[in-house]
């Protein structure tokens, strides 16, 4: 039996197929997000991968910023209780989970089972997010994807005191105009979004089991930032892009199991 999972973000669509709510079949990431193609060309991919139809799924949850705007799904789920479900899939010991969305960014408590047991979310602005990283990015001519191994490279981060984007990026054009090195600026960048992304987290308690999930877990650069904020280390799992989808397909079959599916 197989279940579709679909995160649709602000900045990217997330497909999943799971055949009886563990066995991975298709996984697919498109860079475009609510409002565009981009979750109709990951539907579609990931069913040109699995080699399925859509009426061969049996259940089918949507999530995301944009799950709203999806008509073909059978149910909707906020993405707190999806990335919950998901990095449990992933990552069996996390117990507490640091989202940074493009939009905002959230710490879950999950239980051993998966199930979300507590959040806190960032979601008044952009400081702290995607967003914020996307702008420093182009602050400082750097492609998004490579912000984290420059910082990687940084041998006196600098101190970004601001914590308002619109603020923070005068700060960093200063520093950029003091001929400070990219790496620095960059790693300086890293080392504000932990502060704030683990001032937030701690409102749940401590732990040692700390996941992150979503897009900005594949920045190493804060990645590191975080371990070192929290005193522990972070799990990354390689496909942590998906794992709100994966939390998706997974609650699907639970849902089916239930008796609560349909067979379209």
């Amino acid at each position: 039996m197989y279940t579709f999972g679909i995160d649709i973000g602000s900045t990217s669509s997330k497909a999943v197929i799971l055949r009886d709510g563990n066995e991975l079949i298709a996984h697919v990431v498109v860079p475009l997000g609510t409002g565009t193609v981009g979750p109709k060309e990951a539907r579609e991919k990931v069913f040109e991968i699995s080699g399925l139809t859509p009426q061969d799924i049996s259940y089918t949850i949507v999530t995301g910023y944009g799950r709203m705007n999806c008509d073909y799904a059978d149910d909707q789920i906020s993405e707190l209780s999806c990335h919950a479900k998901g990095i449990h899939y992933l990552l069996p010991t996390a117990d507490t989970i640091i989202d940074i969305g493009g939009q905002d960014a959230k710490a879950i408590k999950i239980s051993p089972r998966g199930q979300m047991l507590a959040f806190q979310m960032n979601d008044k602005c952009a400081a702290g997010t995607g967003r914020f990283l996307d702008v420093m990015a182009r602050v400082l001519n750097v492609d998004i994807n490579d912000l984290g191994p420059v910082s990687e490279k940084s041998t006196r981060p600098v101190a970004i005191s601001n914590t308002c984007t619109v603020f923070a990026e005068s700060e960093v054009i200063s520093q950029l105009s003091s001929n400070i090195p990219i790496e620095d600026i960059a790693a300086g960048i890293h080392n504000s979004v932990a502060k704030r992304v683990v001032g937030m987290a701690l409102r749940l308690g401590r732990s040692q089991n700390v996941a992150m999930s979503g897009g900005v877990a594949l920045n190493v650069g804060v990645v590191h930032a975080m371990s070192r904020e929290l005193g522990c280390p972070v799990l990354v799992h390689p496909l942590c892009q998906s794992a709100g989808a994966i939390g998706a397909a997974v609650l699907a079959w639970e849902k089916y199991l239930k008796g609560e599916g349909k067979v379209s």
